[in-house]
């Protein structure tokens, strides 16, 4: 017999499983969709000669507005021109644009919101002025002038693009570097004599890059929306450039007995912009602390 006073040994239960948690980026639905549909969308621009089925100039009269077939998976124009091979090489197009666009405002937003967010005072006044001048017109009048003036291409429109969309990334730039230039690193870095340059870029820069690549991410689709926009009015790259945007314009003229010539432009556009949309939410999602939840790991 076992000692009264000897404690009993608790049978031991079924252990249970650990629960493997995933990393925090492949927990958000919206990031792993949208870079999903965004990798598809630039490997298709990246690959377009190779996946374009068909030559872009090349017409058969004798196929005009054909529907999609093994020939010609999405159909072809009044032309006889192959919708799909046009479609890819569209996408290299916008994609080119809204790259040179938005990392060129990147860049020059990103300078001016450090140098005046750090130095303040006059500095700060008259870089905030300036932009705010810029954020006084109407984006679209103020692009439509630009391309007007300079006229259409592809360099153009891409600086009329950086030209309205550089001051977005300068106001939380700065807004970032007033909160980052009291911290205690910085701090120090000032009091250990680092000249200003590498207090910007080593200091305070590194820690901005959040809030830039979330700007960065949702401003390929505004850009994208930008470029198809001045295309379809007729200010974008003239043909026989296959822009979604001219594609979708031009495919009005037939749209009540062809109209998948402005579907499948217009789709191309919405999905692009909705992939790009989606993975800057979850980069938001992800890159901020503040919206982690309490439990998250």
């Amino acid at each position: 017999m076992t000692d009264a006073t000897e404690p009993a040994i608790p049978a031991e239960g079924p252990r249970r499983a650990r629960r493997v948690r995933l990393p925090k980026p492949l927990r958000n639905a919206s990031l792993l969709i949208g870079a999903a549909i965004t990798l598809t969308i630039c490997l298709l621009a990246i690959f377009a000669p190779l996946v374009a089925t068909h030559d872009l100039t090349q017409m058969d009269m004798a196929n005009r507005f054909s529907g999609p077939s093994a020939a010609h998976w999405l159909g072809t124009d009044n032309f006889g021109r192959d919708l799909w091979s046009r479609l890819v090489a569209g996408a290299r197009i916008s994609l080119s644009i809204a790259l040179i666009a938005v990392t060129a405002s990147a860049i020059i937003g990103t300078v001016v919101g450090l140098v005046s967010g750090y130095f303040g005072g006059w500095v700060d006044l008259l870089l905030m002025r300036i932009t705010d001048i810029f954020l006084g017109f109407p984006p679209l009048v103020l692009v439509l002038a630009i391309v007007a003036v300079m006229g259409p291409g592809l360099v153009n429109v891409a600086l009329s693009l950086i030209v309205v969309s550089w001051t977005e990334y300068a106001r939380v730039v700065r807004s970032t570097t007033l909160s980052l230039r009291e911290q205690n690193y910085v701090q120090a870095a000032r009091a250990l004599g680092a000249s200003w340059p590498r207090i910007l870029f080593r200091e305070i820069l590194p820690n901005s890059f959040g809030p830039i690549i979330v700007l960065a991410s949702l401003g390929l689709g505004t850009a994208i929306i930008w470029e198809s926009a001045l295309s379809f009015l007729g200010f974008g790259l003239p043909p026989p450039a296959p822009t979604w945007g001219w594609s979708l314009s031009y495919g009005t003229r037939f749209i009540r007995d062809e109209p998948w010539m402005s579907i499948i432009s217009g789709a191309a556009i919405m999905v692009t912009v909705l992939g790009f949309n989606l993975l800057g939410d979850g980069l938001r999602d992800v890159l901020d602390p503040r919206r982690q939840t309490r439990g998250g790991a």
